[in-house]
């Protein structure tokens, strides 16, 4: 009695999805994409990250606020990324989706702590909120350098202190 040889999964190629009618979904090799298509569609299909390519984006993820704080918003950087580049690595949409976290959250308690200082600097004691400020802003600086180094270093995503959840 023979046996059988262990089936081979379909080479990467667009597929009918069974999810979307009318549509086609681009199976990598391993696993389906995000990637469609109206069936007949003359897309090109998507090719995979380069692990240098993975890195150098997760650094941008992270770095990105510290440009984006000259506009004032250092969430845009984050945000960025994780909206272009999300589907295209799950490394680089992991440290996209930390440093989006951080800068949010951040931003929070940025407000709430400079709301608080403007409130109690009335009664003299927000002049003693000026150093914690000062310090929070330089720990932000510190914790994305933090995180850049270990985007680059390949490692998984930095832990932020005090961050919200907000996306995955």
């Amino acid at each position: 009695m023979a046996t059988e040889p262990p089936q081979q999964p379909p080479p990467p190629g667009w597929y009918p999805d069974a999810q979307t009618p009318g549509a086609e979904r681009w199976w990598d090799g391993v696993q389906w994409t995000a990637n469609q298509r109206p069936v007949g569609g003359m897309v090109a299909p998507p090719r995979p990250m380069s692990p240098s390519d993975e890195k150098t984006w997760a650094v941008i993820a992270h770095l990105s606020a510290l440009a984006a704080l000259f506009i004032g918003f250092p969430f845009l950087g984050p945000l960025i990324v994780y909206l272009v580049k999300r589907d295209e690595s799950p490394y680089v949409r992991a440290h996209a989706a930390a440093s989006l976290n951080f800068q949010i959250s951040w931003a929070i308690w940025f407000i709430v702590l400079g709301i608080a200082t403007f409130l109690l600097i009335f009664f003299i004691v927000g002049f003693l909120l000026i150093p914690v400020i000062i310090v929070a802003a330089i720990a932000w600086v510190v914790f994305i350098i933090l995180a850049s180094v270990k985007a680059n270093n390949g490692e998984p995503p930095y832990n932020y202190p005090l961050t919200i959840t907000f996306v995955s």
